[in-house]
C-alpha cells in the first residue's frame, strides 16, 4: 500500500513551532480570564491583538483570505458563541451569562505557525448540558492527541476522536477538522475527526506536525454559512464546542507545541 509522508520538521524548527505555539497559549490564557458577561468580541480581539504583537509575533488569522472567503479576516481570533461552531467574526456582540463561547487563535514567530482553541462557559449560568459537551470535546482532544505517534495514521487518530464522541452521543462538524500545520497555517493534510476513506494511507512519524481539533455539537450533524459567508453554525440552533492544540510526532511521544 502507497503511503503519503508528512514532512519532517527538525529539532529546530520544532522549537521555532514551540515559541509560535506559547505566543497562542499566552494569548488564549489572556482571553480565557477576559471572556466575562459584558465582555465585548471585539475588545477580546484587541486583547489578543495586543499580546500577539507585544510577544514580537503576528497573527496568523488578521487578514486572512483563503480561495472560499468573500472577505479576508477581520481579526487576530475566531469568536464563536453557542450555535457558532467555527469562524465567528469579532464584533460589538456582548457576552451574557450562560454563554458558551469557543475561541480560536493563531501566531506566527520566524515564520512558523502555531494553532489552538478553547471552548469555555460564560459566568455562572453554566448548564450540565454545556459542561459535558465542553468535556467530550477536550476528551476527544485529548485521545486525537494521545493517538498520533510515529508508525500511526491520519485513520488511528480519527477513529480516536470519533470513539469519544460516538460514546457521548454527538455529533461531529460535517467536512471540517484539522490540518497540517508549518510554514503556512493550513497545510496538508486535512485531519477529519471522523473515519474517512484513505485515511490510512497517510502516515506519522517523528518529525510531523498537525493541528487536531474536534468540533462537536449538541443537535445534528448539519450547519449553515451566516450572511458573513465565515461564520458557520448549526442549522438545528443548538450548542457546539471547539477546541484544538498544535502537536508534535516524536519519538518520546506526542508533545503539544500550545500548551501553557
Amino acid at each position: 500500500m502507497d503511503l503519503t509522508v508528512l514532512p519532517r520538521r527538525t529539532a529546530d524548527e520544532l522549537d521555532a513551532m514551540r515559541a509560535a505555539g506559547r505566543v497562542v497559549a499566552q494569548t488564549l490564557a489572556a482571553v480565557r480570564a477576559a471572556a466575562v458577561p459584558g465582555a465585548r468580541l471585539r475588545d477580546l480581539d484587541d486583547l489578543a491583538q495586543t499580546t500577539i504583537r507585544e510577544a514580537g509575533a503576528t497573527s496568523s488569522f488578521l487578514g486572512y483570505k483563503p480561495a472560499w472567503a468573500p472577505t479576508a479576516y477581520n481579526g487576530a481570533l475566531c469568536l464563536s458563541p453557542n450555535e457558532v461552531v467555527v469562524h465567528g467574526r469579532p464584533s460589538g456582540r456582548r457576552l451574557r451569562d450562560g454563554d458558551l463561547l469557543s475561541v480560536d487563535c493563531g501566531a506566527v514567530v520566524d515564520g512558523w505557525h502555531g494553532d489552538a482553541a478553547f471552548t469555555v462557559p460564560v459566568g455562572s449560568g453554566t448548564t450540565a448540558d454545556d459542561a459535558r459537551l465542553v468535556t467530550a470535546t477536550e476528551e476527544a482532544l485529548a485521545a486525537g492527541i494521545a493517538a498520533a505517534v510515529p508508525g500511526a495514521t491520519l485513520l488511528d487518530v480519527a477513529q480516536a476522536v470519533d470513539a469519544v464522541a460516538r460514546g457521548y452521543g454527538y455529533a461531529h462538524l460535517p467536512d471540517h477538522g484539522g490540518h497540517g500545520i508549518g510554514r503556512s497555517m493550513h497545510e496538508p493534510p486535512f485531519v477529519p475527526n471522523r473515519p474517512t476513506a484513505g485515511l490510512d494511507r497517510v502516515r506519522l512519524h517523528a518529525g510531523s506536525t498537525l493541528a487536531i481539533e474536534p468540533m462537536l455539537l449538541a443537535g445534528a450533524a448539519c450547519y449553515k454559512h451566516k450572511k458573513d459567508g465565515w461564520a458557520v453554525v448549526t442549522a438545528d440552533g443548538r450548542r457546539a464546542a471547539h477546541v484544538e492544540h498544535t502537536v508534535a510526532v516524536t519519538d518520546d511521544g506526542p508533545v503539544v507545541l500550545t500548551g501553557p
